[in-house]
């Protein structure tokens, strides 16, 4: 398998001060990139400087299994760290003059990295983050994963590093934690590069734009809405010009094949000199690929009321997740789901694709209601242990389907080629959610019920969904955190509040002010 190349002779510098969103579709490079600046992957040439503190959101988890919640923040700042963890050590051994002088050196160190308030600075972030108290010195095996990655992004936080590097930043986040996110990094006075699919999130806290895209990355001041439009009246200039010298071209080697064999040789050199000087500029093809999302109309449409709850609760063990809620659902009502993590929306969701039943009440299902249902968990419908090639899973979402319909779906969803034969094993997380949709696209359900669609889903993914959901004929309930997503493909919503579940008629901004 050749390589491929991502970009390169790239010289660029990150200035103090400023937050830059890095941007390109997946597979562009960004997080090799991260990796590359942060010196856990090597470029193939040149050369990476860097502050000597770095604020750098980790995913492995699993490192930190044994250690307590506070103490994972506090470590990240690595020297604060080891000089808190070796001056605990010298005060077990016996106290001669070298240890003292260590000891001396190691309190100096605390004080130079501020650890006198290391605890409850970590305990700030903690709580901006919403982790309850009560897991605080929990060890991180013991606390929900999702929580888990909070706590590593309240890690790269800690310390006030010059400098910070977040991918994904907002994945494992609830609106009420990414708002808070945005405020911290909003008055954050360092240098910050971030990758987001969210493009709320980007336009929120951004103030330049580093886009990967035509083998190199290119600066843009402003947020990502800005960069879009400077880029596209870039590209569009480019390409007018071109033609415009294609054109005058044209003319000239007309001029030039007419009259090279005549008296005018003069005006012939001269215009062939003209021909070398408007020579077309190459124009590097896009690395940027939208897949074409869209849910056509359903073969039978559902009946008027698509699900009637009455009273439906759910509780695991001693926690009650859905108490007593009662609700209509009817034929074309896009519905976004919304609240914390943890209180409920996979819960009311699986309830309604019948993944799960209810404890009490009771829920009816209306006339001809045909449910596609978009899993969190990409693996409750994708088994990556299986062989099987994403045309073959795809083929078999709908009985008697032809082959080019396959196809065609899969062309959607940016899998060209030899690509309908890769294994579902081998898929990355967009591309995994990309073959969920195309099999949404595949079967014409009249409801679709999605959970969290768009996460690993790139920015172009994210907006052709909304697109898809707000033109969808039939009926939607979906939840997500990305307010952009829920904006362009909810007219209503379900909150789930602290003091209980909330029906509110109107976009997610709406909802929003009447919160605030």
């Amino acid at each position: 398998m050749g390589t491929r190349l991502l970009f390169e002779e790239v010289t660029i510098s990150f200035n103090e001060g400023q937050r830059y969103g890095l941007t390109g579709p997946n597979g562009a490079g960004k997080s090799t990139l991260l990796k590359i600046i942060m010196g856990q992957e090597e470029p193939t040439s040149g050369s990476v400087s860097l502050p000597r503190k770095v604020g750098f959101l980790k995913q492995n988890i699993e490192d930190f299994a044994d250690v307590k919640v506070l103490d994972a923040v506090i470590m990240g700042n690595g020297r604060l760290w080891d000089a808190l963890e070796e001056r605990e050590r010298l005060y077990e051994v016996e106290m001669t003059d070298e240890v003292g002088i260590r000891l001396g050196e190691l309190e100096e160190i605390v004080g130079e990295e501020e650890g006198y308030t290391a605890e409850s600075d970590g305990e700030i972030l903690l709580e901006g983050m919403g982790i309850p108290i009560e897991l605080w010195n929990q060890k991180m095996k013991a606390i929900p994963t999702d929580i888990q990655f909070r706590v590593m992004l309240c890690q790269a936080l800690f310390g006030n590093p010059p400098a910070l590097i977040l991918d994904e930043p907002t994945n494992h986040l609830d609106l009420k934690s990414i708002s808070w996110l945005e405020n911290f990094l909003r008055e954050y006075e360092g240098t910050l590069i971030v990758v987001s699919h969210d493009r709320h999130f980007l336009n929120a806290v951004t103030s330049d734009i580093a886009d990967i895209d035509y083998e190199t990355i290119i600066l843009y001041p402003g947020n990502y809405d800005q960069m879009v439009v400077a880029k596209t009246s870039v590209r569009e200039r480019a390409e007018h010009d071109n033609k415009v010298k294609e054109k005058k071209v044209a003319q000239l080697r007309e001029f030039v094949a007419k009259f090279s064999a005549g008296t005018r040789a003069s005006q012939v050199q001269s215009r062939m000199r003209e021909i070398e000087r408007l020579q077309t500029t190459d124009l590097k093809k896009s690395n940027i690929q939208r897949p074409y999302v869209r849910f056509y109309p359903p073969e039978k449409p559902s009946g008027q009321m698509v699900f009637r709850l009455e009273g439906v609760g759910k509780a695991y063990d001693d926690l009650q997740v859905i108490d007593r809620f009662s609700y209509d659902f009817v034929r074309g009502d896009k519905i976004g789901v919304v609240g914390n993590n943890g209180q409920g929306k996979t819960t009311l969701l699986k309830m309604l694709a019948g993944v799960i039943q209810q404890d009490q009440g009771k829920l009816d299902v209306g006339h001809q209601v045909d449910v596609g249902y978009f899993p969190q968990n990409h693996t409750d419908l994708i088994d990556k242990s299986n062989d099987i090639t994403i045309f073959d899973w795809l083929k078999a979402k709908r009985e008697g389907i032809y082959d080019k319909d396959v196809r065609s779906i899969l062309g959607k969803m940016l899998f060209s080629g030899d690509d309908a034969f890769k294994q579902v094993s081998h898929l990355s997380g967009g591309e995994t959610a990309r073959l969920i949709l195309g099999g949404l696209m595949l079967c014409n359900h009249n409801v679709l019920i999605l959970d969290e669609p768009n996460n690993h889903l790139d920015l172009e993914a994210v907006s052709a969904l909304g697109w898809a959901l707000d033109d969808f004929k039939g009926t939607v309930i979906f939840a997500s955190h990305d307010r952009d997503l829920l904006n362009h493909g909810a007219k209503k919503l379900i909150a789930l509040e602290d003091g209980g579940i909330r029906t509110f008629e109107g976009s997610l901004d709406s909802y929003l002010s009447t919160k605030a």
